[in-house]
């Protein structure tokens, strides 16, 4: 099966858009796809998860997709983002020294794309 793991790490919302739509796209075309946030992406969540954005629905659609498979801890703590994210329930991943191990993804056999 093909893999690929979308790495957010740019905290422009427009930026994060992309890796929303490029998720369902891969998703769509039988990927196996995940998405990482990173970086100062992580402020994207809160952001994105207010209904009233008008980018929100995209958003939900991803995370009831399954495909965001967690978020940075250190960076989440680092922006103050944490309360954010759990109640999104989002899994704050830290594997590697508090952030994401994107090694653990190669393993598996993921291409990685960052954005």
């Amino acid at each position: 099966m093909k893999k690929v793991l979308l790495c957010a790490f740019n905290g422009e919302v427009m930026c994060f858009v992309h890796v929303l739509l490029n998720a369902l796209d891969f998703a769509q075309r039988g990927y196996e796809t995940a998405v990482v946030v990173e970086g100062s992406a992580v402020k994207a969540v809160s952001e994105l998860a207010s209904p009233d954005h008008a980018m929100h629905g995209l958003y939900a659609d991803v995370k009831k997709a399954g495909l965001i498979h967690g978020v940075c801890r250190a960076c989440s703590v680092k922006f103050g983002v944490v309360d954010s994210v759990e109640k999104e329930g989002l899994k704050l991943l830290a594997d590697m020294n508090g952030h994401v191990s994107l090694a653990r993804y190669v393993e598996q056999g993921f291409a990685v794309i960052t954005f």
